[in-house]
């Protein structure tokens, strides 16, 4: 795989490249006290996108237990839409609108940003084979076909590549992105 290559690609890598780490280094995770309104939201977003990760997570493990696959569908769809939508719009507004605005406030921060917004592409890339699965899935169930717990387990799978790389986004996006609205400040915002 071609990212792998690339120690800095979401796939790849454990944590921040160093020459993006200088302004978490100026004020890390355990001084973020009074944060500016926009980076207070920013984590609440990242808190939401990891709370509904948990929630799909749970909702698999459950269905391996019990094997009901109604109330899989019945709990999951609904879950797995409002994740995919909630998230694609968060991404378009971080690179249409925050990133470009970062970008003047501190222009050493390029580099940082243009990873993310990589990462984005690599984050988008594991939405599409969510949604693909997920459609595939309702398809399944809905028509009651042979096939459904297998599209289950598809989608059980998808979910489950799709978490450690988000997770490190968000841990990431945070590590560059909340230091620079708090020691920088955010016009407009």
């Amino acid at each position: 795989m071609a990212d792998r290559a690339d120690p800095s690609a979401l796939a790849a890598r454990a944590g921040l490249p160093a020459e993006f780490c200088w302004l978490r280094d100026e004020l890390p995770r355990e001084r973020w006290t009074g944060l500016h309104e926009v980076a207070g939201h920013w984590l609440q977003m990242h808190a939401g996108f990891r709370h509904h990760q948990a929630h799909m997570d749970a909702l698999v493990a459950r269905w391996r237990v019990d094997g009901d696959l109604a109330a899989l569908h019945r709990q999951l769809t609904p879950a797995l839409q409002a994740f995919l939508q909630h998230l694609d719009g968060h991404h378009r507004i971080e690179s249409g609108h925050y990133f470009p605005i970062m970008r003047t406030v501190e222009p050493k921060i390029a580099a940082g940003l243009d990873l993310l917004d990589r990462d984005h592409d690599a984050v988008h890339a594991h939405l599409e084979a969510l949604f693909r699965s997920g459609l595939a899935f309702h398809r399944a169930v809905s028509a009651n076909a042979p096939d459904a717990r297998d599209h289950a387990a598809r989608l059980a799978d998808a979910l489950a590549a799709a978490g450690p790389p988000l997770a490190r986004h968000l841990d990431d996006e945070e590590d560059i992105v909340i230091p620079l609205i708090q020691l920088r400040g955010l016009p407009g915002a």
